[in-house]
């Protein structure tokens, strides 16, 4: 497995190094400490299995430098791991392709299974970016408790629902198929997907169809 690691400290990326050595302990390391160095091995001969990529490095050119490096690397994984934990961050490195959005202070044991999973085809999110987009929604709690039985009581407000995701639960009740979603709100399919789990956690079902019916009395 070869893997490119993108940082601007070398600390954390022989910490990485070594972490990674228990998804596979023949795995092959490049190491770059700059965005242009980055771009740099991208553009080179080298096909990648993992790109893993810190936001805010040296020469960072925003959010479109992670779609630059997933259309150079087509088909590799681009994993941000970031000390940022910024829910609008959260959103736009996954808008711009990245398959996972791992915070630096997040466990090992985590960061492994968040990686198992982005190498199975998932996209990786932290939960608390699931849980909630901004200040006052949802008010911090819980949307799988209190709020999972109440769509049949008549309540006017979705629960700890974002406007995003509102947009989005609206699109499933027209039918409409995450690519479909995707085009007509401008985001990534995976990015739809996180939204669709959220939207599913709050209403406490399991399936799309489900959040229709739970969402009847909920949208106008």
């Amino acid at each position: 497995m070869n893997i490119l690691i993108g940082d601007d400290h070398l600390l954390f990326r022989e910490g990485l190094c070594r972490l990674l050595t228990q998804l596979d302990t023949d795995a092959n390391f490049t190491e770059a400490g700059t965005f242009d160095e980055v771009m740099e091995l991208a553009q080179g001969d080298q096909d990648f299995d993992l790109i893993l990529m810190d936001l805010q490095m040296p020469g960072w050119p925003g959010f479109a430098g992670i779609q630059q490096i997933c259309e150079l690397q087509a088909g590799t994984p681009v994993v941000i791991v970031s000390a940022s934990e910024s829910q609008s961050d959260v959103r736009a490195a996954l808008d711009a392709g990245a398959s996972g959005y791992i915070p630096k202070s997040s466990s090992v044991k985590i960061m492994l299974s968040a990686l198992n999973l982005v190498f199975s085809g998932g996209i990786y999110v932290p939960p608390a970016a699931i849980q909630g987009e901004g200040p006052g929604v949802g008010n911090g709690t819980s949307s799988s408790s209190s709020n999972a039985g109440s769509s049949n009581n008549g309540n006017s407000a979705l629960p700890s629902l974002t406007q995003r995701q509102r947009d989005v639960l609206r699109c499933l009740r027209e039918g409409k198929s995450n690519k479909q979603i995707a085009y007509e709100l401008g985001l990534s399919e995976g990015t739809v997907k996180i939204h669709v789990t959220a939207v599913m956690r709050s209403l406490g079902v399991r399936n799309r169809t489900q959040a229709v019916i739970a969402s009847a009395d909920l949208l106008p």
